[in-house]
């Protein structure tokens, strides 16, 4: 027997407006929707919660976090994956774009290997065997300062769920680390790097962007469009540089550094998103544009809840409370990013959508969730 969810007496948040009402569930997808606030017998009194879509997380580095949960020390992947599902699932995001680096430097001071294609084979095996919570896609994030890109992204297929592209440029100097300090503490921090050490790696990814970053760019783009994939641009500052993302075909930008960056993106129909740390701490940890800054000159469209996945519904709420709309800041995490990168079952409360929900309500000024639901199945 198909079962049946019905949800009553719920905040409902729309894309454009939040009202009372009810939702009924029908095996994996949402069946009706009425206004007002009875509670039908057999039905789940929400007692006014919010009920909202399923998050969307275009772009999260949480499965690499779980792959390597510390510098050098490597763990299962199966365990990992299935993990990190499971703490995505907890914290409402529904469909998820693991992001995974492709490109691959196996010398130098700048040193690492390469991983996506073998992860990726796991995660989709798990995915087939419905051992997966919520819904995957991959977002492979294709490292242009480096000596292996062609041949790694030439691993990848259209079976493989690709669903974005991103052109990752890190050469020091410009981008996310224009500010070429920033980067220097980050990597002596993190990988414990002498000021020679540190020299050596800065004048290597430049010599690989001298010698392979038009080609590797090109051939980005290429394999993009046979995956079927969005392609997005990544850290772009000026406006000279989201010229050549539009000229790529890039309709979305992961984490613009300055405000011009940004207004450009919108003057060439490019969506912006912004990172949900960064909205929260009240700034870039690179000394980049503030994501509130953005927001409130409305050139912020969508959220990311980038390395710290509880962040995302958060984030969302704040930016309803900075817009005073609550629908509004829901969409950047659910029907925006729905949008930009093609998917049309989900993302927004209507009948015959895929039934992606979570519930939450507001506790001492953050939502706090009740419950989640992929496909219909109540998962956390």
């Amino acid at each position: 027997m198909t079962e049946e969810l019905i949800l009553a007496n719920a905040t409902l948040i729309f894309p454009d407006e939040t009202r009372t009402g009810s939702l009924r569930v029908v095996g994996e997808h949402i069946e009706a929707i009425d206004s007002g606030a009875t509670v039908p017998a057999g039905a789940v009194d929400c007692e006014g919660d919010f009920v909202c879509p399923g998050l969307i997380e275009l772009h999260t580095d949480n499965l690499e976090r779980h792959i390597q949960p510390r510098p050098k020390v490597d763990w299962p992947h199966a365990a990992a994956i299935i993990a990190h599902d499971a703490e995505l699932a907890g914290t409402g995001i529904t469909t998820v774009f693991d992001a995974m680096r492709v490109g691959s430097i196996p010398s130098g001071k700048a040193r690492y290997g390469k991983y996506a294609r073998n992860l990726a084979t796991e995660l989709l095996e798990l995915r087939a065997a419905d051992a997966l919570k919520i819904s995957h896609f991959l977002h492979l994030r294709a490292e242009v300062c480096s000596q292996t890109l062609v041949d790694e992204l030439r691993e990848f297929g259209e079976e493989d769920r690709v669903g974005i592209v991103s052109i990752m440029d890190h050469t020091p100097g410009q981008r996310q680390f224009r500010d070429i300090t920033k980067l220097e503490a980050y990597m002596k921090g993190k990988h414990a790097m002498s000021d020679d050490d540190f020299l050596q790696h800065v004048a290597q990814l430049k010599g690989l962007r001298d010698q392979y970053g038009d080609l590797h760019e090109v051939e980005t783009v290429k394999q993009a469009a046979k995956y079927g994939a969005v392609l997005a641009s990544h850290d772009d500052t000026t406006a000279e540089q989201v010229a050549v993302s539009a000229g790529h075909g890039i309709r979305l930008a992961e984490f613009p550094t300055t405000v011009v960056a940004a207004r450009a993106c919108h003057e060439y129909g490019i969506q912006v998103m912004m990172g949900a740390p960064n909205l929260i701490r009240g700034g870039s940890h690179s000394g980049n544009v503030a994501a509130q800054e953005l927001a409130e000159l409305d050139l912020l469209d969508i959220v990311s809840s980038d390395y710290v996945p509880s962040a995302l519904l958060l984030s969302a709420v704040k930016l309803g409370e900075i817009w005073g709309d609550m629908a509004r800041g829901i969409k950047t995490a659910t029907l925006a990013p729905a949008q930009a990168a093609g998917l049309s079952d989900r993302g927004a409360l209507r009948i015959g959508a895929r039934a992606d929900l979570l519930r939450f309500r507001m506790r001492a000024g953050v939502p706090a969730l009740r419950a989640v639901w992929s496909r219909g199945q109540h998962v956390a």
